[in-house]
């Protein structure tokens, strides 16, 4: 089993991004995707997830501002994130069941 997530990068307050996160050797379809992200500083802090009927549950720190969807034709779970803020910088990645996949790092920064 293989995650790999994607999309990373800088970008402005305000602005978005969206990370994917591509899976093999097993199906996004039948599994719940979490999302979890982690600074230098801090523990890791789980972002939210989508369950394999597809419902979706956030942290209160991204809620209304992030949202996780997936695509079971390209096997890929997705973090769409709108109007970050400087404290949403960290690196990102996906995990299912016991696999956690690499991260991708988000800096917002002016």
């Amino acid at each position: 089993v293989q995650l790999q997530a994607s999309g990373g990068g800088l970008v402005q307050p305000g602005g978005s991004l969206r990370l994917s996160c591509v899976a093999s050797g097993i199906r996004v379809r039948l599994n719940a995707v979490h999302w979890y992200r982690q600074t230098p500083v801090d523990e890791r802090e789980w972002v939210g997830f989508v369950s394999k009927g597809g419902e979706t549950k956030y942290a209160g720190s991204v809620l209304g501002r992030f949202t996780i969807s997936k695509d079971s034709v390209k096997n890929t779970a997705y973090l769409q994130m709108n109007n970050l803020i400087v404290e949403d910088s960290a690196v990102y990645w996906c995990e299912i069941g016991n696999y956690k996949g690499q991260g991708t790092l988000v800096t917002v920064s002016s």
